[in-house]
């Protein structure tokens, strides 16, 4: 029988950090890269340190080779493992190439699918890539093989587990997002993630810029605020627009053997 772990597994969650390739660069009215340095100011910082920080997705804007630079340059002063997911902005062999990833274990040989998987402290975690054609973007689509990764991976017994990809699986409830945003086989992934929800401890996401919880089966589905901008979620938003109010952010995240605390920060933009 396989012992569960005693520890507590700590991690900041970031995402939608939005590189461009100057230090000024700017987009939705705010400049990226600003906000970034000083997340990983705080974050070098946290009273509690992580044992990692995962970004999912989004890590520049185009996928150029000097945005990536910019990225890679403040993102490695990180005290700490990162590990990265593949936004609809990105490209997987961009990823690979510009960024270091911390010690994980291949789950594909696809060079244009970045999926793998990693364990800290006997918890599980396991990185997908939804990103689909440039036709269906920005919303996300998860691949027949990725979903075989899901199965294999979501087994009723195992150590504690979690998923990040970059895309929500299920509906938002506002308008313009479930219209976009979406993975549009989120309904499969949901499926295949059930035998696991017992010792599923949550699937972390970024893509919408917000902050937002959904509950479905027992699966929590978590996202964490963009570094630098957010977008509106009402569910009366038909279009997309701004959140001026609203900081950048990140989520520190206990995983505790039992269950899972997600305490969200805030920050004003420098």
């Amino acid at each position: 029988m396989m012992e569960k772990p005693t520890e507590t597994v700590y991690f900041v969650h970031i995402s939608d950090s939005h590189f461009g390739p100057t230090a000024d660069y700017s987009r939705h009215g705010h400049q990226p890269q600003p906000c970034v340095e000083r997340a990983v100011e705080l974050i070098n910082n946290l009273p509690t340190p992580p044992d990692f920080v995962v970004h999912t997705g989004d890590v520049v804007t185009d996928p150029d080779e000097e945005s990536y630079r910019r990225a890679a340059a403040v993102f490695s002063q990180l005290t700490m493992p990162v590990y990265y997911v593949t936004g609809n902005h990105d490209r997987a062999r961009d990823i690979r190439r510009f960024m270091t990833l911390g010690p994980h274990q291949p789950l594909t040989a696809n060079p244009d699918v970045l999926s793998y998987a990693f364990v800290v402290k006997g918890y599980r975690f396991v990185v997908l890539d939804a990103r689909g054609p440039d036709e269906i973007d920005p919303h996300g689509i998860l691949s027949e093989a990725q979903l075989d990764v899901v199965r294999a991976e979501a087994t009723a017994v195992g150590p504690p587990l979690a998923i990040f990809m970059h895309f929500p699986a299920l509906p938002m409830n506002s308008i313009w997002m479930d219209q976009n945003m979406l993975v549009l086989n989120g309904d499969k992934l949901h499926q295949a993630l059930r035998p696991a929800r017992e010792r599923l401890r949550g699937v972390f996401y970024g893509h919408i810029h917000q902050s937002m919880q959904t509950m479905r089966d027992g699966i929590l589905y978590t996202a964490v605020p963009s570094l630098f901008s957010q977008f509106a979620a009402w569910p009366n938003d038909a279009i997309v627009r701004e959140d001026p109010d609203y900081l950048p952010g990140f989520n520190f995240v206990h995983l505790l053997p039992e269950q899972t605390i997600i305490h969200q920060h805030t920050f004003p933009r420098p």
